[in-house]
Parts: structure tokens; sequence; C-alpha cells
């Protein structure tokens, strides 16, 4: 009976060492540790026995199936090893190839100008407003100073819903809105960026649609004095220190005296060049002291208080500050173009 005990840990021990594979291994299991298998058939041969061979018979059968049990367990952690080993060299990187770029989105040079203004004026105690782009004409033009028969109106084509609701021309509309929503409070101190739209052919300067930054100061013994301070700071800020800014006389309805707004060449530092046609002088904005019937239409007393308002075209100050000569660039959605802002943002 020794014999056939020392046989089937032999047949055991091969079986567990050819085994390649977790399968492989599991059927050898099975085959010596099963129910149905080599070892149990042994424990079933004691009844054959005497009362005095079955314990030293037992006890060999026992020692028998420690053994096989604890090679199979370490064949199963060899296994499991070579298995891991073989993963991971499938799986190997080469850190030193260079990472596939995932292609982001950047921001737009538009909202690029827009976020700059927006900092600058924060930064002053300016409030940022908002409103909405389909607008009423009572905000668009009756409370900014233009009445249905005013001329003004022929100034600015003007995309209609209905009679008396439009696509806002302007962003005034939000400075109406605010003014009417301070109930004669003061200080107002605000800007408006928003977009516009007005019925335009399109061309390398004129669009449809385009982007505004007005602002809007109101309270006590305002002056254009102040108003030039504002706007020099802006020049600095946006094409660099060293610009300076002159006024011409201008006209616009809900501001009185009204000037168009000059800023020196930030190309040629005023010395004349192409950009600035030789004059040393590039036309940036609009602006002038808030008329004093729109004071009193939004309910201020302009004997007491007195403000001014600007606006600004976003898409001029971004072809002058970063030399684009075409504004249907910035709707285009050329990517090659947007592209060119990567390292501004």
């Amino acid at each position: 009976m020794s014999d056939r005990i020392e046989q089937v840990l032999n047949e055991a021990l091969a079986a567990i060492a050819a085994a390649d594979t977790p399968d492989v291994l599991n059927e050898a299991r099975i085959r010596f540790l099963g129910k149905k298998g080599s070892i149990q058939a042994l424990m079933s041969e004691m009844k054959n026995l005497s009362k005095e061979e079955k314990p030293a018979f037992g006890q060999k059968v026992n020692s028998l199936k420690t053994a096989v049990s604890e090679k199979l367990e370490q064949r199963m952690a060899e296994l499991s090893a070579f298995a891991q080993k073989e993963k991971m060299a499938a799986e190997v990187l080469d850190i030193t190839l260079p990472g596939t770029k995932i292609d982001a989105g950047t921001i737009h040079p538009l909202i690029m100008i827009q976020q700059e203004l927006e900092d600058l004026f924060v930064g002053m105690g300016y409030k940022i407003a908002e409103g909405p782009e389909v607008e009423e004409d009572y905000y668009n033009f009756e409370l900014a100073n233009i009445p249905q028969d005013h001329p003004a109106r022929d100034m600015q084509d003007t995309f209609y819903i209905d009679p008396n609701t439009l696509l806002r021309t302007h962003t005034t509309a939000m400075q109406m809105r605010e003014l009417e929503k301070a109930k004669g409070q003061l200080p107002i101190k605000l800007i408006c960026p928003g977009k516009v739209y007005r019925r335009d052919d399109d061309d390398a300067t004129h669009s449809h649609q385009f982007m505004q930054c007005e602002g809007l100061v109101v309270g006590e013994h305002i002056t254009l004095a102040d108003l030039k301070g504002t706007l020099e700071y802006m020049a600095n800020a946006m094409f660099g220190e060293g610009r300076k800014v002159r006024f011409r006389p201008s006209y616009f309805p809900f501001t009185e005296p009204s000037v168009e707004v000059d800023v020196s060449c930030p190309f040629c530092n005023g010395k004349g060049c192409n950009v600035c046609k030789g004059s040393g002088w590039i036309e940036i904005l609009g602006a002038g002291m808030v008329h004093p019937h729109v004071l009193e239409m939004n309910g201020f007393d302009s004997d007491k208080c007195s403000g001014f308002a600007f606006g600004v075209g976003l898409e001029r100050v971004a072809m002058l500050k970063y030399g684009i000569d075409d504004i249907r660039n910035f709707y285009m959605n050329d990517l090659r173009f947007l592209k060119m802002f990567e390292r501004f943002d």
C-alpha cells in the first residue's frame, strides 16, 4: 500500500510541474484532490485494512494530501507571477516617446479683450451690467433720447422683430435699464459689454453683428476731465504705456457734448505710419457727457448730478492690438486663426 501512496505522490508532482496554465493546474487539483480523485480513492481503501494498519495508513495519506496541496499552491503562485510579468511586458510604455497632443480650445480674441476691459474697470470700482440682446424700443431708443421721429434713428439700421421689439443696436440699452433701476440713487459706475446687431453689409471693417463695451458714470461734479482721465488710463492699459488721447467734437443723441476719441498710434508712438495713415492718431471710440434730458427721463436731477459715457468696439481694439486686418476673421470659426491666440490665453 505504501508503494501505491508513493506512486500517487510522484504522479501528482509530475502533473503539477507540467501544468503551464492555471486551467491545467486546476485540472490536476481535481484529478488528485477532488471527491473522485486519486487521494480520495486511497482513503476509501482503508476499509480493507486491519484495525492496527489503519492509523499508519491514514497518517501517510494525510501527509500525501498536504504535500500535494502545498505544491499546488506553490505552482499557482508561480503561474500567477509569470502571467503578471507577461501582462506587464505586453503593456509596457516607452516614456521617452512624445505624448499625443490633445487639441484644446482657446479663449476667443474678442472674449480676451472683453475680459481685459472687465478686469480693468472692476479694478476701478465699476460693476458689470448685463441685459437682453432682444430689446424693447423703449430702452434701446426712447430712454436714450432717440424718439420715433428723431433723425438719429437713420444712423442705425435696425433688425426689428415687431414695431416695439428689436435686436439691440448698442449696449446703451443696458445703461438705460441700469439708470431706471437706480431710481435716482448715486453714484453709478458700470460697464456694459455685449453683442449688438445692425443691418450692415459685411466687409473687412463692418459686420452685422459685433461687440461693444460701453461705460457709464453718474455722480456729483463729474466733468469732461474725468472722462479724459478714464480713457487715458484705459488706452495705456490696452495699448501700452505712453498713450495719449485727444477729443474731436462729434454728435450722439444721448451725450452732450459728444466727442470722437483718438489714441496716439501704438505702432509708431504718434510719429506717423501706414496703420495711422501718417496722422499719428487712431480713432477708437465715441464718448461724451450724459445728456441732461437722458438723466431727467431716468429720474435724476440734472442740476445736481452729471455723468459721462463712452462706447468702444471690441473688434476695433482687437484689430489694433493684434494687427488683424479683416473683422470677418472673428466670426469665420477658422481654427488656423484661433490657434494664433493660444500664446495669449
